[in-house]
């Protein structure tokens, strides 16, 4: 249905589009925005779809218009209508409430489910309306959402769900509270069955919707400006009388605090839906084979491509020569080399060996560490799990990525994400660049030790291939944390080693500023490591890797990561989990 079709159809019966004015205006030409308070034609808001074109407000928007704004036209098909609603507290005057909603909104209920297409994948979705009491939640609204899960669980369905609402519905009491873990239940099933659930949250999403399925989503998406909380800031002011940060409880707010993957702006959100979940579908009903072959071809492509650009054989002897490390190079100019603000960051590497780079945010539990990156990406046609230590390029950038040192949130995102890529199977590429992790108070407060322990003790069982490159600085435990890989890799002139050059000539010999001699006596260059068999390959830099010659390097490095997965993705997860025990086994 056209934009303009749909304006015509919900004229009149879409509360959030017309406003009583006391000028000649025919009622509904005009929308008196929520923000700025400024009439706005109508028409106008749904082209934009219902974002203010002048202050840029977001007002609410119906089941209706939001399905048809983020479905394929005409594919949505309704499910679970005509459930019996009932009043368990017979609180007065409550049935009659809901007939007269029934029948002034349009709807059934507070929530719209059903499915769709979505640029040509079916999808389940569930849109919350918090025209009918608020969006709350009732048994009807559990039993929807429930029935919504339970049904693609058997199809083995993706769900969306768009969730606005007050949280339980008081008039229905404890049987509303009941719902929380109803519908948490039927999602559990639908998460052990594999299966993606992407929530986006608008405004409001409150009380016990929060505190059940819009948190529960694989991969939590919000409107900006959005109100996202438990308890409300007029509740928790009234109660304790605190006072409250700016933008408290707001979308924004939710991210920096780690508990949303990303703000996404309305327009934009079709598309961010569309490409998630093609990700997780293009690769679901193929065999380790059949992915293999894939590979091969994608492997085959690259070849090409690299063998127009260079003579492949000259290279390759290239190569061998850099495993013998017969560059003038110290392994002290290797160290300058590694830490220099020049050298490319993990997002550099991503962008140029992949597409598609959907960055996914926070640990869920404290924050969102701009030190650790991570996200989904497609490697050729396979998606694949990104995880960096992202340093900066400038004093600026270095202080706002607390200059590639995580805290225990950055560690707790990047196991997030491995353990996310491991149950949709997904091989998972780590590069890393720290000179350690951050050892402040705050980072002793919220746990590093345990952390790090935590990644390594996860990593050991992973069924998934992972593979860690070594970019830059390869700092103790803070790297270690990200390298319990099947392979790991280092490019020429990082370095990989227990301790800072500074560290080891303190501890050993008493004077920090004998690094240059430690350097030399720690072995912790590429070449060194794979003398040792600490790595299996190392990665050319033609002499050095910088902006003028990075394409070439990701270029032999795609088709190297190619290989890695040709071999890896036909193992087994138990096989994949052995292979990497057996791995550190032998140091």
């Amino acid at each position: 249905m056209a934009i303009k079709e749909l304006f015509q159809k919900n004229k009149g019966r879409q509360r959030y589009v017309t406003v009583q004015s006391k000028t000649n205006v025919p009622d509904g030409l005009f929308t008196k925005c929520g923000g700025c308070h400024e009439m706005v034609l109508t028409e106008d808001l749904y082209y934009n779809e219902f974002v203010c074109p002048k202050c840029g407000h977001y007002e609410k928007v119906n089941a209706r218009t939001r399905l048809e704004q983020i479905l394929d036209r005409d594919s949505f098909e309704e499910w679970d209508t005509g459930i019996i609603e009932n009043n368990p507290c017979n609180y007065k005057g409550y049935e009659e409430k809901l007939e007269y909603l029934k029948e002034s909104t349009g709807l059934d209920e507070a929530v719209v489910t059903g499915q769709g297409k979505l640029g040509g994948n079916r999808v389940a979705i569930g849109v919350c309306d918090t025209q009918f009491l608020m969006g709350s939640m009732g048994h009807v609204v559990g039993e929807k959402i429930t029935r919504l899960f339970e049904r693609a669980t058997k199809e083995t369905l993706p769900v969306i769900l768009f969730t606005c609402s007050g949280g339980a519905r008081m008039q229905e009491g404890i049987v509303s509270l009941m719902q929380m873990a109803k519908t948490s239940a039927a999602i559990k099933r639908h998460d052990e069955a594999g299966n993606l659930y992407i929530t986006v949250l608008t405004d409001p999403t409150t009380g016990g919707v929060t505190a059940s399925f819009a948190m529960l989503g694989d991969i939590i998406l919000a409107e900006p400006g959005a109100l996202i909380g438990f308890a409300g800031p007029r509740v928790i002011k009234q109660t304790i009388g605190q006072e409250l940060p700016e933008g408290f409880q707001r979308a924004e707010f939710l991210k920096e605090h780690g508990f949303v993957d990303a703000v996404v702006k309305r327009p934009e959100l079709r598309d961010t839906l569309n490409l998630l979940v093609k990700m997780h579908v293009c690769t679901k009903d193929q065999t380790s084979s059949q992915l293999t072959e894939q590979m091969r071809r994608y492997e085959s492509y690259l070849n090409d491509i690299y063998g127009k650009k260079i003579d492949i054989d000259a290279e390759e002897r290239k190569v061998s020569d850099c495993l013998g490390d017969t560059s003038e190079l110290t392994p002290w100019d290797r160290v300058q080399i590694a830490r220099s603000n020049s050298r490319p960051t993990a997002l550099d590497y991503i962008n140029r060996l992949t597409k598609e780079f959907v960055e996914l945010h926070g640990d869920r539990g404290f924050g969102d560490d701009g030190a650790m990156i991570g996200g989904i990406a497609m490697f050729g046609k396979l998606p694949v799990t990104v995880i960096g230590q992202q340093k900066g390029t400038s004093t600026k950038e270095n202080i706002l990525r607390n200059f590639g040192m995580p805290y225990p949130e950055g560690y707790r995102k990047a196991l997030r994400l491995m353990k996310q890529a491991e149950k949709f199977k997904r091989p998972v590429i780590t590069f890393v660049d720290t000179p350690g992790a951050f050892c402040g108070i705050g980072a002793e407060e919220r746990g590093q030790g345990e952390a790090i322990a935590k990644n390594l003790f996860e990593m050991a069982s992973i069924t998934v291939p992972i593979l860690s490159i070594v970019t830059g600085e390869g700092g103790s435990g803070g790297a270690l944390a990200l390298a319990v890989a099947n392979e790991v890799w280092m490019m020429e002139n990082s370095i990989y080693s227990v301790l800072s050059p500074e560290g080891f000539a303190s501890i050993l010999w008493k004077d920090s500023s004998k690094a240059k001699e430690a350097a030399e006596q720690m072995g912790m260059t590429a070449a060194d490591l794979k003398k040792m068999g600490i790595i299996e390959r190392i990665i050319p830099e033609f002499p050095v890797v910088s902006e003028d010659n990075i394409n070439h390097v990701t270029l032999y490095m795609k088709r190297k990561i190619a290989d890695f997965l040709i071999n890896y993705i036909s193992m087994t997860g138990e096989e994949l989990a052995n292979q990497r025990y057996d791995r550190f086994r032998k140091f």
